[in-house]
């Protein structure tokens, strides 16, 4: 019986997500006994990249135009330079993220994934973190921005890079096993 047994987790993710950003958060979810899907804009597959190159296709489970963010606990974003440009610019995805964040429900974002998230208008006043080019970008958006292995705000986690994975899983992990957080301090004033 593990400790996320009977909780639903989504994995938002486009071809071009760095493999062991999925790969990792994904086993390290589902040994701890929670239902993991992939969730996506593209049908069939999604193509992972590993470091310089094309490496394995994953299935996607639910198409994000099918899936509904109340079926789901927690929401997970792998990094990956192409993954998140691409989710940014999807609609579905950007309101698929939002969701998670307007309900208090547990978002872990690794890497370039948080790029996504600053799309949704909701990262204002958010302690987080990302890989370092996403700095100024975040900041400019409104988050506080920290240099650590692993930041949570409120249920919101987010780590730099895979050499973080071990804190990042841990911590996601954790969050997701406290369940709902505030949404209230998800308010900022941002309408969409």
């Amino acid at each position: 019986m593990g400790t996320l047994t009977g909780k639903k987790v989504a994995i938002l993710t486009e071809t071009g997500f760095e493999e062991v950003e999925l790969t990792s958060p994904k086993r390290a979810l589902e040994e701890a006994g929670a239902e993991v899907h992939v969730v996506s804009p593209r049908k069939g597959n999604v193509k992972a990249w590993d470091h310089d190159h094309w490496s394995i296709e994953i299935p996607v489970d639910v198409p994000v135009d099918q899936a509904n963010s109340e079926d789901y606990d927690a929401l997970v974003l792998p990094g990956g330079v192409m993954n998140p440009d691409r989710l940014r610019q999807d609609e579905k995805s950007v309101e698929f993220a939002q969701q998670f964040l307007e309900a208090g429900k547990p978002v872990a974002a690794i890497c370039h994934g948080p790029q996504l998230l600053i799309e949704t208008g909701l990262i204002e006043g958010r302690k987080m973190t990302s890989y370092p080019s996403l700095k100024t970008d975040l900041k400019n958006a409104g988050a506080i921005w920290e240099d650590k292995e692993v930041v949570t705000d409120n249920g919101l986690v987010t780590s730099r890079t895979p050499k973080d994975l071990d804190a990042f899983n841990k911590q996601m992990i954790a969050e997701i096993r406290e369940g709902v957080h505030s949404p209230v301090a998800y308010q900022s004033g941002t309408t969409h």
